[in-house]
């Protein structure tokens, strides 16, 4: 009599998720809280889902792109904005 074992495939679950995340915030421009949730949702991927390495490092890699893309917009319209409103003109 044999016995069928069924193995479980490891879960890549938060992998997905960050990856999915971090495509829809650039996609549809959301700025600062998708990106960092999908920033720690990667780092927490490569901890728990050996499987899932590839769409966590993905995940990281546009979430903190679309992050520092967003802070150098801030810094550039910062940097154009707080001189004109010293002055007065804006």
């Amino acid at each position: 009599m044999s016995q069928n074992t069924a193995t479980v495939a490891p879960g890549r679950g938060l992998s997905i998720a960050s990856f999915i995340i971090a495509i829809a915030s650039v996609f549809f421009g959301w700025t600062f809280i998708a990106p960092i949730a999908a920033f720690i949702l990667g780092i927490v991927g490569l901890r728990r889902e050996p499987d899932g390495r590839g769409f966590a490092w993905a995940g990281i890699v546009i979430s903190f792109l679309t992050l520092f893309g967003w802070l150098l917009i801030l810094l550039a319209f910062g940097a154009v904005l707080l001189p004109l409103i010293f002055v007065g003109l804006a």
